[in-house]
């Protein structure tokens, strides 16, 4: 007994989606290991503390050039592309169980530092599940690139439930409404020097004092808050210095850096950058109203009742003196 052909539509665009839909993720998995400090779980629970970051570094390049294979390839290139996904998702089932038996608190490293959430079996489930969609994408002639192009509503309606299954199953999409609906404090939020040093190359603020420092390393740096600091050695007009200089971690750029600039022999704060306060200042009136405009506007704001009664009480007591009670002598 043969199936309906819309049976067999659906089969079918059930097994192309897997091309763009895997590629996608590997794309992700591969940019989030390439992100500095991403080296924290996973495979790098297994090798040595030396080799977790060439470790993970090396499988984000290999996650990247499956990607573009199942994208760009099809015939022996392509069939290669997606034998060797099927074998690393399988690969990585093997490797999250021991993982889970060398550290039951690591993360699976998936997505870099989204994955921090100890391995349980919706990782391990999802992980089983990406090596049956990589198996089912075995003898397609289309490429994923192909596929993206003639994509159908029956493409879209599949992709649709398997995406609710993986959202089901991926413990990182909780961490990123967590970290953008409950933000934490900026005082408990991870800000590296690397970072702060690369937002501070970039400011107006730095640019400013460049001239002004000795030398290109700070000579001490320290954290409170939400701020980084950082103090260069400088001279200014023939006098010693200490350029400081705050990042703020996160905030808006263009008041996220400041700057003082002390002198060193009297402590004195010479000179300061950035800026202060973010809401601008009142400027001058671009055009001065008409005189009869003007009189109006100010008869408005005049309280005639309150100014006849003001000159009364001056002309009654010309000498401006307090006004004495007579029987007891004092001011009322």
């Amino acid at each position: 007994m043969s199936m309906p052909a819309e049976l067999i539509q659906i089969i079918e665009a059930a097994r192309e989606v897997q091309l763009p839909l895997l590629a996608v993720l590997l794309f992700l998995g591969a940019a989030a290991k390439l992100v500095p400090g991403s080296a924290g779980g996973g495979l790098g629970v297994l090798v040595p503390q030396r080799l977790r970051t060439p470790a993970t570094a090396a499988v984000g390049l290999l996650e990247a050039a499956l990607a573009v294979g199942l994208v760009v390839y099809s015939g022996v290139l392509g069939e290669t592309a997606r034998a060797l996904t099927v074998a690393m998702f399988a690969a990585s089932v093997a490797v999250l169980l021991l993982v889970r038996r060398r550290d039951p608190e690591a993360g699976c490293g998936c997505f870099g530092g989204l994955s921090r959430e100890p391995v349980g079996w919706r990782t391990l489930t999802r992980a089983g599940l990406l090596a049956a969609a990589a198996a089912a994408t075995f003898g397609l002639a289309p490429t994923g690139w192909e596929v993206a192009a003639s994509f159908t509503w029956t493409h879209a309606a599949v992709l649709g439930v398997e995406f609710l299954v993986l959202a089901a199953l991926s413990p990182e999409l909780r961490a990123l409404a967590a970290r953008y609906l409950r933000r934490e404090p900026c005082e408990l939020r991870r800000h590296p020097v690397r970072r702060a040093r690369r937002r501070l190359f970039r400011s107006q603020v730095w640019r400013t004092n460049r001239h002004v420092l000795l030398n290109e390393g700070p000579e001490d740096q320290w954290r409170h808050g939400c701020w980084r600091f950082m103090r260069y050695d400088g001279m200014r007009y023939g006098r010693r210095v200490d350029v400081v200089f705050a990042v703020r971690s996160g905030g808006k750029r263009r008041t996220a850096v400041r700057a003082a600039v002390v002198d060193r022999e009297s402590q004195d704060v010479v000179a300061t950058y950035g800026a202060v306060s973010t809401r601008p200042l009142p400027g001058p009136p671009r055009k001065l109203p008409a005189p009869r405009r003007a009189a109006r506007e100010e008869s408005v704001l005049r309280d005639d009742a309150k100014a006849e009664r003001t000159l009364h009480e001056a002309v009654e007591n010309r000498s401006g003196e307090p006004w004495k009670d007579l029987d007891t002598g004092r001011p009322v």
